[in-house]
């Protein structure tokens, strides 16, 4: 392991979800940050725990952990201690808050987020969703859509209606393309229509990237990429402009996901959502 870089060890007895994404907030504050994540995850047995200490003893470095059973809580204190390395329980603030509130103690039972409840069940049904009317397809189920994403191609479309169904929100992506009408948007549908647009030469970048994947346009068509339309920067740029227009005529909000992660797409996408209910719940007063 290069000596520069730091071991962080995340260590929970769930998914470890939660603590890798707090770990890559906290890390990224930092600028040129080397670091090395040692994940273990379901972590519910001392012989399990006992791995994890071998691990950190051999690469020591601080540890994050969610670990709620007392047990092995004190386990991992006494041994950290004995390393020498710091040791974070991460949910122990919020727990603590949350008892005060609740005026009751935690159960402290791992995975308890974890249950084939409604909502679980919410979210595998969006994600069969979103996969049988991916790309404009299936669109006679666009009754059934908590939210339309539009744009060109390669706009970000499908990854943000994916995250979005993880969310338990049925979101249905449908392409724009000059000179195609979309006829299912012809009647305004029961939600949000949202455009999502992007830099040309970001696009173009992404769309280069992709002919190579297909080797090199060759089943999609295109000749040569760096002939194709899909490609030229002058119509890419033309492409966008009439995107942009077309959901400005129809009074579609966009999101310009040039410098946006997928993550902070859809938290706009969210945020634009509760917007349009807002407004329907208003005109209906």
């Amino acid at each position: 392991m290069d000596s520069d870089r730091l071991n962080i060890h995340l260590i929970s007895d769930a998914t470890g979800d939660t603590l890798n994404a707090l770990a890559r907030a906290a890390v990224a504050q930092f600028d040129g940050a080397q670091v090395a994540y040692h994940r273990w995850s379901l972590i519910r047995s001392r012989l399990q725990l006992h791995r994890v200490l071998e691990g950190i003893h051999v690469e020591p470095g601080p540890v994050l952990c969610s670990l709620v059973d007392d047990a092995l809580r004190h386990e991992l204190d006494s041994a950290c201690a004995r390393l020498g390395v710091p040791l974070l329980h991460v949910l122990d603030p919020v727990l603590e808050m949350l008892q005060a509130q609740f005026g009751e103690p935690a159960k402290h039972k791992p995975g308890r987020q974890y249950v084939l409840d409604a909502d679980y069940f919410r979210r595998i049904d969006a994600m069969h969703y979103v996969i049988s009317h991916d790309d404009g397809q299936a669109n006679r189920g666009i009754g059934e859509a908590d939210v339309v994403l539009v744009g060109v191609s390669r706009s970000s479309k499908t990854p943000t209606c994916f995250y979005l169904a993880n969310r338990g929100i049925k979101a249905l992506n449908i392409p724009l393309v000059p000179g195609i009408e979309p006829t299912e948007l012809l009647n305004a549908p029961p939600c949000p229509v949202i455009g999502l647009t992007i830099d040309p030469k970001s696009l173009i970048d992404i769309r280069r990237h992709r002919l190579k994947l297909i080797g090199a346009g060759a089943q999609a068509g295109f000749a040569r990429a760096d002939n194709s339309e899909y490609v030229d920067y002058e119509a890419v740029e033309k492409e966008l402009l009439w995107a942009r227009r077309y959901c400005n005529a129809h009074g579609w909000p966009t999101i310009d996901v040039t410098r946006r992660s997928i993550e902070e797409t859809a938290a706009t996408v969210l945020k634009l959502m509760d917007n349009w209910h807002a407004k329907r719940e208003k005109l209906k007063e």
